[in-house]
């Protein structure tokens, strides 16, 4: 699946990381071809995520809060559709221009 078609659950958790943090730039990478047949590997073509997300709010956290705060923001979705995240969280400051 290429990015520019996304499926459900990488629209959700889009849509979902959107209207929570309100990124600058959000990037739903889907990782689960690397996967298939591993421990977590659903059939669905959507269980293994990398997430690129920069927003203002992490300016004043550290690695582990920022984290806290994209697993709050996709909710059940963590327990129920994906079954490994990766998670890229920075502030703008941390934008090399």
């Amino acid at each position: 699946m290429t990015e520019d078609s996304k499926g459900p659950v990488a629209a959700e958790i889009e849509k979902r990381l959107i209207e929570a943090i309100g990124p600058t730039h959000l990037r739903v990478i889907n990782d689960s071809a690397q996967h298939r047949g591993h421990a977590g590997d659903d059939g669905s073509g959507e269980s293994h995520f990398t997430v690129e997300i920069v927003a203002l709010q992490f300016e004043d956290m550290n690695r582990l809060e920022r984290q806290r705060a994209v697993n709050k923001a996709l909710g059940d979705l963590m327990e129920a559709r994906v079954h490994a995240l990766a998670i890229n969280a920075r502030a703008p400051s941390e934008i090399a221009e």
